[in-house]
C-alpha cells in the first residue's frame, strides 16, 4: 500500500468487525481490485458544452448557494 496513514485506518477498523464483516470488506477489495472504472472521454463530453442556457446555469448556481449547509426535512 502507498500510503502508510490509510492502511493503518483501514486496518483499525477492519480490526472491530467481526468476522462476516470482514469477509465482506475483502470480498469487497478484491471487487475493487478487479474492476477496470468505466468513463468517458472528455473530448466526447465536448458536444454537451453550451448545452444548458446561462439562465439555467446561473438559477442552478443560486439554488445551490442558498440550499448549501442548510438541512432540509
Amino acid at each position: 500500500m502507498n500510503n502508510p496513514f490509510l492502511e493503518n485506518e483501514i486496518i483499525n477498523h477492519l480490526n472491530k468487525l467481526n468476522s462476516q464483516q470482514q469477509q465482506q470488506v475483502l470480498d469487497f477489495a478484491r471487487f475493487l481490485a478487479i474492476t477496470k472504472p468505466v468513463g468517458v472521454p472528455g473530448k466526447e463530453l465536448l458536444r454537451f458544452a453550451g448545452a444548458i442556457p446561462a439562465d439555467d446555469l446561473n438559477l442552478m448556481i443560486q439554488a445551490i448557494k442558498e440550499g448549501c449547509e442548510q438541512v432540509s426535512c
